[in-house]
């Protein structure tokens, strides 16, 4: 009787569903079920185990070393502020005098030159991070304070490259900066449309329609 009361335990066990472990009952994007997807959904962060700094790439490095903006500025350049790196790449079309060129540059050079520094700060704060955790156990006091540290390095970095898109609004005419956006897709091209009440030529002379 025992013998037959186990197989048929076992038959039952065999039939029943598999639970997830504790703590894994959802995946990463908090769905349930997750451990029943195939492929990349189910591992979105493979390989990425394999980096110095988990948080950062090599790519990522290498850009915020060379200074460049990795998407800081994004709130002053989609809100119609010009950038000084775009600025000196679209400076015959804009009409950027020689004078307003040179200001540009400086800006650029100085901005590059912050940028590089405080980029330093940030991805050694993220590395300090990402050692807590690859070589030990770290307390909640010790979490805190590594996590505002790299909080803190990146709020100056963004703050870098943000400021020189304030400085630049500071000596460019509103047709140059209306250029800029136009030029960069972030607004339509006013000679393509007159608005009403105005004169077609006159418009166009305005905004300097061929």
């Amino acid at each position: 009787m025992i013998g037959s009361k186990a197989t048929v335990l076992l038959s039952l066990l065999a039939l029943a569903p598999i639970s997830a472990a504790p703590g894994h009952a959802e995946g990463a994007g908090g769905h349930q079920g997750h451990q029943q997807h195939q492929g990349d959904d189910a591992q979105p962060y493979a390989g990425q185990q394999t980096r110095r700094i988990k948080s950062l790439s090599d790519a990522d490095i290498a850009e915020l070393r060379a200074g460049k903006g990795w998407g800081f500025a994004l709130p002053a350049e989609l809100n119609g502020w010009p950038g000084p790196a775009h600025l000196l790449e679209l400076a015959p079309q804009i009409g950027l005098s020689g004078a307003q060129i040179e200001q540009v540059r400086q800006i650029h050079r100085e901005m590059a030159a912050e940028a590089q520094q405080a980029a330093e700060v940030f991805i050694a704060a993220e590395e300090r991070l990402d050692q807590a955790f690859a070589s030990g156990n770290p307390d909640a006091d010790q979490l805190r304070r590594l996590v505002s540290e790299a909080g803190a390095a990146r709020a100056d970095l963004r703050y870098v490259h943000l400021y020189r898109h304030l400085q630049t609004v500071q000596f460019l005419s509103g047709e140059q900066i209306a250029a800029y956006n136009r030029l960069r897709g972030y607004a339509a091209d006013p000679c393509d449309v007159v608005p009403d009440g105005h004169d077609p030529a006159m418009w166009r002379m305005h905004n300097n329609c061929e």
